[in-house]
């Protein structure tokens, strides 16, 4: 079973921006998405990509987030450019379907992700 672990999240002021990163311990074949859970709410798909490269996003980070995939290094990143406080979160990745939703129970311990107004 493929594990992951973030990285790169951190404290931003509003309209900045961070990479997060995903490193998977093997290759996969699968999708893999990125989800991002605040305090007192459920984890929610903020962007998906398959091994092709096609990608799909949440419309609330559409035209300021970027995922992509490096499968050389079985590594995915999320590129967040103007960050809003409401994108404040702990931001996980895992395998997914192409319609993003998680295959696997195992998730990592997330990178937290908070921005300043």
């Amino acid at each position: 079973q493929v594990q992951f672990v973030e990285s790169g999240g951190g404290l931003v002021q509003a309209g900045g921006s961070l990479r997060l990163s995903c490193a998977a311990s093997r290759n996969t074949f699968n999708p893999i998405a990125w989800y991002r859970q605040a305090p007192g709410k459920q984890r929610d798909l903020v962007a998906g990509i398959s091994f092709s490269g096609t990608t799909n996003y949440a419309d609330s980070v559409k035209g300021r987030f970027t995922i992509s995939r490096d499968k050389f290094k079985n590594t995915a990143y999320l590129q967040m450019n103007s960050l809003q406080p409401e994108d404040a979160a702990v931001y996980y990745c895992n395998i997914a379907t192409s319609s993003g939703i998680a295959l696997s129970n195992s998730w990592g311990q997330g990178t937290q992700v908070t921005v300043s107004s």
